[in-house]
């Protein structure tokens, strides 16, 4: 994987924070942005994604999947009966 030098500002105070964590951590300033920022890529895509399926729940149901749902349930009721 080919790597990319890049410059960024930031308020003194993140810096020296920043600073202090990647020795704590005992990792690179660089290495230590890079972790962020896939942490972050990461946890953006999976509020795309629960987003996303948020939306498909909100739509109604067809016909078609009412009835599979009720004769899931009634399946379901019949494979539990008894052992309660």
């Amino acid at each position: 994987m080919q790597n990319v030098k890049t410059a960024i500002s930031m308020q003194k105070a993140l810096f020296e924070q920043a600073e202090e964590l990647a020795h704590t951590m005992k990792v690179s300033r660089s290495r230590l942005f890079v972790l962020a920022l896939q942490e972050y890529i990461e946890r953006r895509k999976n509020r795309e994604l629960l987003t996303r399926i948020n939306a498909a729940y909100e739509e109604p149901d067809d016909a078609t999947e009412k009835k599979l749902r009720r004769a899931a349930r009634r399946r379901h009721r019949r494979l539990v009966e008894g052992e309660w």
